[in-house]
C-alpha cells in the first residue's frame, strides 16, 4: 500500500509539474504573440507618425507601455518641426529627459530657431557641446543681443577646427569686424587646414589677409586642389618661407599622382628654393615611395639610397616590398633588418623573412622562423603554418550564458529599446540605444549582452563589442554563421566556397544588414543597386529596387552570384576575386599585367593600395575561420591561393585539412597548462593581427 501510496504521489506530482510546464508554455506563446502585435502595432503607428500630425495616436493606442512608444511622437514633431512650438518641445523634453528621441529633438529644434533667428526660444533652450553648428547659432545669438565676441573665450576651440560648417561663417566675419582676426591667428588655422588637406578653408581665410599674403595663401590651396598646376606656377613665386612650404606642398602632393612629373619638377624646383633639410627629406620620400608604388625600374635603389632623416616606416615597408616584387631576397633579408625592431617583429614581416632564408637556402634558419610566425592566428600566421604542414593557431573562448545577468541586462531600459528598435527594423537607432546603454557597463555585462543580441539574430554587436584584448577569442560570436539568411545554401548554388563567401561579407559589413558605404554599396555583402539589378536579370531573380538589398536573404542571394560571377573573371580564383571585388577587376588586371609571374603571397605583398592588401589578407583568413566553424578544421590557405593564371578547383572536403588548435606556452608546467579551447574561460587570444 505504502508503494502504491508512493506511485500516486508521484503521478500527481509529475502531473503538476506537466501542468506548469504547459502553463508556462502557453504563457510563453501568449507573450510572443502579444509581443509580435506590439511591434507590428508600432511600424504602423511609427509610419504614420512619421508623416506628421496626430493620426498615429489612434493606432498606437495600445502601445503606451511598449517600450517604443516615445519614438512616435518624436517622429511626428521631427516632421511637423517648422510648425512646432517651443512649449510642445519642452514638454516632451520633459517627459523623456534622457532618451535618444530628445536630445535629437532638442537639437533639430535648435536648429530651426536658428533657422527663423529666434534667437530668446534658442538661447533658453540651448545646451553646449552639441556641435560646432550649433556652437556658432549660439554665437550668433550672443550678437544678436548686442553682446561682443571674445577670441580666447568663444572661438580659440572653433578655429583649431580645420573646417566648420557655414553656420560659423556669420561669426568668423563678426570676429574680423571686431579685429579679432589676426594674420597670426588666421596663419595658424591655415596651417592646421594644409595639414589636414581643407582647401576649401584655406581659400576662405585668405579673404582676410593683405592682398600680398592671400596670394601666398592661395598658394596653398592651390597645392592641395591642383598640385600639377601648383608646381609649375612656383617657377614665379618668390623664395620666401611660406612658398617654400607651398612649393613643397605640391611637390609630394604631384608625387602621388604622377610621380615622373613630380620628378622632373623637383629638379627645377630645388634651384629656384632654398629648401629646408625637412623639406627635402618630405620630397624625397614621397618621390621614392611613389615610384615604388609604381614598381619603377629604379624605386629599388630609390630607397635604399635614402637619407636616414628622409627615411619612414612607409618607405622601409616599400623597400621590402619593390625586393619582394623582384624575388631579390638578398635585398628582402636588407630591407627588414634596416627596419626598427617593433617593425621587425609584425608578423608579415617576420613571414617574409623566413620566406627569404628558404629561398636563399637557409632552410633551418627558415623554419624556426616560420615557426615563431605559425604560433599567431592570422594570415601570415597561416601561411607559416602551411609550409610547416601544422595545424593553426586559433585560441577560442565559447561564452556560457549566466542567466541572473541576462536578467539584469534585460532590465536596462535602454538595452530594451535597443532590442525593440533592432526588431521592428530600426537598426541604427538601436546601435545608438546600445551603445549609450552599455557606454559605463562591465566586461561580464556587455558579454551578457552580446549573447543576448545574438540569439536575437543581431550579429554586429559581437563584432564591434568584442574587438580587442582577451575578447578577440570569442571567435564562434564573432563569425557567426546565421543560417537562417541561407548563405551556405546560396554559395552552393552559385558555385563557390561558402567559407569564402562569409569571409567577404564578414570583411565588406561586419554583419551591419543596413552598411551602406560612400559609393551607394548596401547590405551584408555591399553590393551597388546597378550591381545588384544586373545581377538579377542576369541570373533571373526578382528585383524589387535598391532598398532590397539591406534584407539580408536577398542581399545573401545576389551577392553570391556577383561573387560568383567575379570569380569567373580570374579562372575561379577566390584571392584574385577578392582583390577585385575590393578594387574593381580592371585595375587587378592592369597589375597583373606587369607581376603575373609573382606566386600570389607575393602579388598581395605588393599590391600598391594598402586597403585592398589588407582586404585580400582579412578574406583570406577569415574564409579560414569559417571553414573551421563550418566544419572543424579548415583546409589550407595555400589551397585557396593558386597560382596565377591556374583555374582553381574546390575540394570539398580536401583531403588535407588543418585543425585549429590553441597552441600551448613556450614554457609550461602540467599545472600551468591550458584548459581545452572550446571551453576554457582563461585562454588568451594569440595575436589576431587582422581581426
Amino acid at each position: 500500500m505504502a508503494s502504491l501510496a508512493v506511485s500516486r504521489l508521484g503521478r500527481c506530482f509529475l502531473t503538476v509539474i506537466a501542468g506548469g510546464m504547459l502553463a508556462g508554455a502557453v504563457a510563453a506563446q501568449t507573450d510572443d504573440a502579444s509581443l509580435a502585435s506590439q511591434r507590428a502595432a508600432f511600424k504602423q503607428a511609427y509610419a504614420a507618425a512619421s508623416q506628421g500630425g496626430d493620426s498615429w495616436r489612434a493606432l498606437a493606442e495600445g502601445l503606451k507601455d511598449y517600450p517604443l512608444y516615445p519614438y512616435l511622437q518624436a517622429a511626428s514633431l521631427e516632421h511637423d518641426l517648422q510648425q512646432v512650438d517651443r512649449p510642445t518641445v519642452e514638454a516632451y523634453l520633459r517627459q523623456y529627459p534622457d532618451l535618444i528621441p530628445s536630445s535629437d529633438l532638442r537639437r533639430d529644434f535648435l536648429q530651426e530657431l536658428a533657422r527663423r533667428q529666434d534667437w530668446t526660444d534658442f538661447v533658453a533652450m540651448y545646451q553646449p557641446g552639441l556641435g560646432n553648428a550649433l556652437s556658432c547659432d549660439a554665437l550668433q545669438a550672443q550678437l544678436a543681443g548686442s553682446a561682443k565676441l571674445d577670441f580666447n573665450r568663444d572661438l580659440a576651440s572653433l578655429w583649431a577646427e580645420p573646417s566648420l560648417p557655414s553656420a560659423c561663417d556669420p561669426v568668423l566675419q563678426a570676429a574680423y569686424d571686431q579685429g579679432l582676426l589676426t594674420p597670426e591667428r588666421i596663419w595658424s588655422r591655415i596651417d592646421a587646414a594644409v595639414e589636414a588637406g581643407k582647401a576649401s578653408t584655406v581659400s576662405g581665410m585668405a579673404q582676410w589677409l593683405s592682398p600680398d599674403e592671400a596670394r601666398t595663401a592661395q598658394n596653398f590651396a592651390l597645392a592641395l586642389n591642383d598640385p600639377a598646376a601648383a608646381v609649375m606656377a612656383a617657377k614665379q613665386w618668390p623664395d620666401n618661407l611660406r612658398s617654400r612650404q607651398a612649393a613643397a606642398l605640391a611637390l609630394v602632393r604631384l608625387a602621388r599622382r604622377q610621380s615622373d612629373m613630380a620628378d622632373t619638377a623637383w629638379q627645377q624646383l630645388q634651384r629656384r628654393f632654398h629648401f629646408t633639410t625637412e623639406q627635402r627629406n618630405h620630397v624625397l620620400n614621397a618621390l621614392a615611395v611613389f615610384h615604388a608604388t609604381d614598381f619603377d625600374d629604379n624605386a629599388l635603389a630609390r630607397l635604399v639610397n635614402l637619407p636616414p632623416s628622409a627615411q619612414t616606416s612607409a618607405s622601409r615597408e616599400w623597400r621590402v616590398r619593390v625586393a619582394l616584387a623582384e624575388k631579390n631576397w638578398q635585398a628582402v633579408l636588407d630591407g627588414i633588418a634596416a627596419m626598427p625592431p617593433a617593425q621587425q617583429q609584425d608578423d608579415e614581416w617576420q613571414y617574409f623573412h623566413a620566406r627569404a632564408l628558404n629561398e636563399l637556402g637557409r632552410t633551418e634558419e627558415a623554419q624556426r622562423v616560420y615557426a615563431s610566425v605559425a604560433d599567431q592566428s592570422s594570415y601570415f600566421g597561416y601561411l607559416a603554418a602551411d609550409h610547416q604542414h601544422a595545424p593553426y593557431a586559433l585560441c577560442s573562448t565559447q561564452l556560457a550564458a549566466n542567466p541572473q545577468t541576462q536578467q539584469a541586462v534585460l532590465a536596462i531600459p535602454g538595452i530594451r529599446r535597443a532590442f525593440e528598435l533592432f526588431a521592428v527594423g530600426m537598426p541604427k537607432p538601436a546601435r545608438r540605444e546600445w551603445s549609450q546603454a552599455l557606454a559605463n557597463a562591465d566586461a561580464q555585462t556587455i558579454q551578457q549582452a552580446v549573447i543576448l543580441a545574438n540569439e536575437r539574430g543581431w550579429y554586429d554587436r559581437a563584432v564591434f563589442s568584442f574587438n580587442k584584448g582577451d575578447a578577440l577569442s570569442y571567435y564562434p560570436l564573432r563569425f557567426p554563421l546565421a543560417s537562417q539568411d541561407g548563405l551556405v545554401p546560396q554559395a552552393e548554388q552559385a558555385g563557390i566556397d561558402p567559407s569564402w563567401a562569409y569571409g567577404i561579407l564578414r570583411v565588406e559589413s561586419a554583419w551591419m544588414s543596413d552598411a551602406q558605404s560612400a559609393a551607394d554599396a548596401r547590405g551584408l555583402m555591399q553590393l551597388l543597386p546597378s550591381a545588384g539589378a544586373e545581377v538579377a536579370r542576369r541570373n533571373g531573380l526578382p528585383w524589387n529596387g535598391g532598398d532590397s538589398l539591406y534584407d539580408p536573404a536577398v542581399n545573401i542571394e545576389l551577392g553570391t552570384r556577383y561573387l560568383a560571377q567575379m570569380a569567373g573573371r580570374f579562372n575561379g580564383s577566390p584571392w584574385l576575386a577578392s582583390a577585385a571585388y575590393n578594387a574593381g577587376a580592371a585595375r587587378v588586371n592592369q597589375w597583373l599585367t606587369t607581376r603575373s609571374q609573382l606566386p600570389p603571397d607575393l602579388f598581395i605583398a605588393t599590391i600598391p593600395f594598402k586597403e585592398t592588401r589588407e582586404y585580400v589578407a582579412r578574406v583570406m583568413y577569415y574564409s579560414v575561420i569559417y571553414d573551421w566553424r563550418l566544419h572543424g578544421n579548415a583546409a589550407p590557405l595555400s589551397t585557396r591561393m593558386v597560382p596565377i593564371g591556374q583555374a582553381y578547383s574546390r575540394v570539398d572536403p580536401p583531403n588535407d585539412r588543418r585543425d585549429l588548435t590553441c597552441p600551448a606556452p613556450a614554457v609550461a608546467s602540467a599545472a600551468s597548462a591550458p584548459a581545452p579551447a572550446a571551453t576554457s574561460a582563461t585562454n588568451k587570444p594569440t595575436t589576431d593581427a587582422v581581426h
